[in-house]
């Protein structure tokens, strides 16, 4: 059976969450992590987990060139968002690559702002156990929406 559009969309944007993650902490090229991903993320099967999903590779690759090309806007834009005492170098690198690949699609406004808050929300009740996260995801990520589709609320 062939995974929804939907499903391929919502597997893309987390799967750019990790490779925007790794990118930071291992200090990997984009090319280098994107690669990684294509050959041996999308579809891998794990013993213990299962298959990975597959995921639209359009929209991955658009996230991880948008998040890279645009950080610095985005970043500035998570920072604004958020308290003056924690800007985006001091919160979880989890939650910073949720926010830049997040920020990707809201610059690109290809997609309503309200589907990628909720994909993105989803995405980090995935990652963190409490819902502290999920709320403070969705807070940051309802202002950031704000900011690039003012006229969407």
């Amino acid at each position: 059976m062939t995974p929804s559009d939907s499903k391929l969309r919502s597997a893309a944007r987390y799967f750019a969450v990790q490779a925007l993650f790794q990118m930071e902490a291992s200090s990997q090229a984009l090319e280098t992590v994107r690669e990684q991903f294509w050959t041996h993320r999308f579809g891998e099967v794990f013993e213990d987990e299962g298959e990975m999903s597959e995921a639209n590779v359009e929209l991955f690759d658009a996230l991880l060139s948008g998040a890279v090309t645009h950080q610095a806007q985005i970043d500035q834009m998570t920072n604004r968002a958020l308290d003056a005492k924690w800007p985006i170098d001091r919160i979880d690198p989890t939650l910073r690559a949720i926010f830049r690949a997040a920020g990707a699609e809201l610059v690109a406004k290809a997609t309503p702002p309200k589907v990628v808050i909720t994909e993105f929300v989803e995405i980090a009740a995935a990652f963190f156990d409490t819902g502290k996260e999920r709320s403070f995801a969705n807070a940051v990520l309802d202002a950031m929406a704000r900011e690039t589709h003012p006229n969407a609320f």
